[in-house]
């Protein structure tokens, strides 16, 4: 398998074929398993071998297909299946901080992200520096000796800013700090975050890997070392577990995440170009663009502009609400990634709880889109965002 190439890991990449020979995968919907013996039960909570289990919230064996699959496309060691992504970000986090740890952070995130980062952490003596991500210099400022973790969005979430990852990760490597990337928006297919230095990537699966909007799901994928050692003990006890039928789910949105991917990627450089200086629209922010700002960084670390566009429309709030109204395609939802194209509100929606000024710093404006390109026809999703544009 590690000969084959990446779309063809997301089709057979860890296959368990039970004793009927089955061609999809197994759904093993089970909470327990049974032993042939008490001693047999007794060398199992002792030491787990390869391809044993004792209880569905340390593993299962639909779940372990979907680690190892997902694992062999990034490139890791080793993955842990969460309930969601936000329990793949919290327990990555968690598992590796105590109190008195120091924390760097890019600012731009996701707001359940933030609120780890800014709320939870600090109540339990964790120290966290937030900075401009996109700014080598006050990344090198924010480190320090006792540094323990530096935590990223790849690109951000909704601004779409992306991060020089290899320039972080050499810095924060210096002072002997462990980096994890959220990479939601890079997707698995896009992404070389560990080759650029990254030690530990997360993912919501619930976006781009599930990718028709049915189940919750997250993972972490990291070294063997972090995922058994420092990850696993934590995830085993507070619960976050992946449901074998999410995993089961999921390992189905693999085999179709590549082509999707691209198709989608594909889409959303058409609709950015074909917005770009409409009379409606004060700023397109994709990473796609000759324009934007880390269009040279998005070229070199993914190869693509992403999935996603983001787009300023005119007047504010009101207009942004008008065009969302006069949608007739496209969705309104918070979510993205998924086979259908959805639109949101992030200052409203996603990040309503900022605050006016942190809104402002992060460049979440009132008249600001977020817009997830599904797999429709690329003409039908443009020609009804240029019709919703004229109800501004």
């Amino acid at each position: 398998m590690a000969e084959w190439k990446n779309r063809t890991k997301q089709v057979h990449g860890g296959t368990r074929r039970s004793q009927y020979g089955e061609v999809s995968e197994a759904m093993f919907l089970t909470q327990g398993f049974v032993y042939d013996t008490a001693e047999q039960a007794e060398a199992r909570f002792v030491e787990l071998g390869e391809d044993e289990f004792i209880y569905a919230r340390y593993g299962n064996p639909t779940v372990r297909m979907f680690e190892e699959r997902l694992a062999a496309i990034e490139g890791a060691e080793d993955c842990f299946a969460t309930a969601s992504g936000m329990a793949a970000v919290n327990a990555a986090l968690t598992s590796a901080l105590k109190a008195g740890d120091h924390v760097v952070s890019s600012r731009a995130l996701f707001g359940s992200c933030l609120f780890i980062l800014e709320t939870i952490l600090p109540r339990f003596g964790v120290e966290v520096t937030f900075v401009d991500g996109t700014d080598l210099d006050a990344w090198r400022a924010a480190l320090r000796p006792d540094t323990k973790a530096v935590f990223l969005e790849t690109m951000s979430n909704p601004t779409l800013e992306v991060i020089d990852v290899k320039g972080v990760c050499d810095l924060a490597h210096e002072v002997g700090a462990l980096v994890i990337a959220d990479n939601v928006f890079a997707t698995p297919v896009f992404s070389r975050a560990l080759e650029l230095g990254v030690d530990v990537v997360v993912y919501s699966t619930t976006k781009h890997v599930d990718g028709q909007g049915r189940c919750l799901g997250g993972a972490v994928l990291g070294t063997k070392d972090f995922i058994r050692g420092t990850l696993e003990p934590y995830l085993k006890h507070t619960g976050g577990a992946m449901s074998p039928f999410n995993a089961w789910v999921m390992l189905k949105g693999l085999e179709t995440l590549d082509l999707r991917v691209r198709a989608q990627a594909e889409t959303a450089q058409k609709i950015a170009e074909a917005l770009d200086g409409h009379d409606k629209i004060a700023k397109v922010r994709y990473p796609g663009l000759s324009a934007h700002a880390q269009h040279a960084i998005a070229a070199e670390q993914m190869g693509s502009g992403g999935t996603v566009v983001s787009i300023e429309v005119t007047g504010g709030k009101d207009g942004a609400f008008r065009f969302l109204n006069a949608l007739e395609l496209v969705t309104i939802s918070n979510n993205l990634g998924d086979a259908k194209s959805l639109v949101t509100h992030p200052a409203t929606t996603t990040h309503q709880r900022l605050t006016d000024e942190q809104k402002d710093t992060l460049g979440i404006a009132p008249g600001l889109l977020r817009i997830s390109m599904g797999l429709e026809d690329s003409d039908d999703i443009l020609a009804d965002l240029l019709q919703a544009l004229n109800a501004i």
